[in-house]
């Protein structure tokens, strides 16, 4: 029995046109916005570590400022999948959103 994604689904019609499930999945979009902010925040914590040597030295803060930039990466590519998705942009459809 073969493994199937279902959010990656095209199926026929009667009329014999294909249809691609473009339906906005909530959960991953609500993720990558999470993903997004978080990052941001770390970020900005970070810089604002490293600035002020909070914690003794500037090692927490870059540290901060990575793991920020980790969780910022992901979240805005996602994020913008979505946003263009939603626009209807030529290319970008809310099928190329991986499902968790």
């Amino acid at each position: 029995m073969a493994y199937v994604d279902h959010s990656f689904s095209i199926s026929e019609d009667p009329t014999g046109t294909f249809i691609i499930n473009n339906k906005p999945p909530v959960k991953e979009i609500a993720l990558s916005v999470a993903l997004l902010a978080l990052g941001a925040i770390g970020m900005v914590i970070g810089i604002f570590m490293i600035y002020n040597k909070i914690g003794g030295d500037s090692g927490h803060g870059v540290a901060f400022t990575i793991l920020g930039a980790l969780l910022f990466l992901p979240g805005f590519y996602y994020t913008r999948i979505a946003y263009y998705a939603y626009k209807g942009y030529k290319g970008f459809s809310f099928a190329t959103i991986p499902a968790v």
